[in-house]
């Protein structure tokens, strides 16, 4: 998702919740993302883990960024959508882990446990590496705003 503040954009950016990213800032952020379920499209994927990591379902025609391959190998296809949510006010599903390991206790956790608003210059240093392609995408779509 992405937003225009007079001549700048943008974007909506999430942060992994559980302990792994507890301390991570910088190259630790993501745009909101998930598996495609088999026969899945994947528009209507983005549109479903949208609402499992934010808790709504944006409005609005979503266009492709194209598709990247992160480090480890995972493929990411993202969609762009412009619109404006509360980041303070999202609702992400939780997972549940062996918390600490080895300890047999199970602990639940949000899959998302913050979400804000980025300028892009700010965006590229908080998103995950691999994801940056995405915002350069974004911003030669929408009239060269690239900072």
């Amino acid at each position: 998702m992405y937003r225009r503040t007079g001549s700048a954009l943008e974007v909506l950016l999430v942060h992994s919740g559980g302990p792994f990213w507890r301390n991570k800032d910088d190259g630790a952020w993501s745009i909101p993302k998930g598996e495609i379920d088999e026969g899945e499209d994947p528009a209507e994927a983005a549109l479903r883990e949208f609402m499992e990591e934010i808790g709504s379902v944006p409005e609005g025609p979503l266009r492709s960024l194209g598709e990247i391959r992160q480090r480890g190998g995972k493929r990411v296809h993202a969609f762009a959508v412009e619109g404006d949510i509360d980041a303070g006010a999202i609702a992400s599903n939780t997972f549940e882990i062996e918390w600490l390991p080895k300890s047999g206790r199970l602990q639940t956790f949000p899959e998302v446990d913050r979400a804000g608003w980025f300028d892009l210059p700010v965006a590229r240093v908080k998103i995950i590496e691999s994801q940056r392609l995405f915002l350069d995408r974004l911003a030669d779509r929408e009239g060269n705003l690239r900072s």
